[in-house]
């Protein structure tokens, strides 16, 4: 029988080969039903995608095996705390339960937390380092956006 413990080893095995093969130490998996349905590791030294987290490729890999962009039966599994990015993903396909094996604290002395970053974010938008700047442009004689795409869909 498939547990939490089995899991999060498939991910740090994940992880450890990825090292292995000159990847950054992290994978993923995304199970449904007590079964993976997909896996990612981190690809970011081997495509230069700063967004090729491992939560995220097994998020892409799941949504294309089950058809859909949501997974809100799914539960991943990572080898370390999943980063803002991948933790926004995570809430955005409607996945509600993620284990881990490594901290914030544990990666913090490898230059790997992410920690910084979750700081940075509760910070009011004003306050934070990157000038974030609401510009309500709009285009002559277009509709609304947001209504152009409602009224398509």
């Amino acid at each position: 029988m498939n547990t939490a413990s089995t899991f999060i080893q498939e991910a740090l095995n994940l992880a450890y080969k990825n090292a292995d093969e000159g990847g950054r130490p992290f994978g993923a998996v995304v199970v449904k039903d007590g079964k993976i349905i997909a896996s990612g590791v981190n690809e970011i030294l081997t495509t230069n995608d700063p967004t090729a987290h491992a939560e995220l490729s097994a998020i892409r890999k799941a949504s294309q095996v089950l058809g859909s962009s949501r997974l809100d039966s799914c539960i991943v599994y990572a080898s370390g705390h999943p980063c803002p990015m991948c933790l926004a993903a995570i809430h955005m396909v409607g996945i509600n339960e993620v284990h881990y094996a490594y901290s914030n604290e544990e990666a913090e002395p490898f230059g790997l937390s992410t920690q910084h970053i979750y700081n940075e974010l509760v910070k009011p938008l004003s306050e934070q380092k990157v000038l974030i700047q609401f510009l309500p442009v709009r285009l002559d004689g277009k509709v609304d956006l947001y209504r152009y795409w409602k009224d398509k869909n």
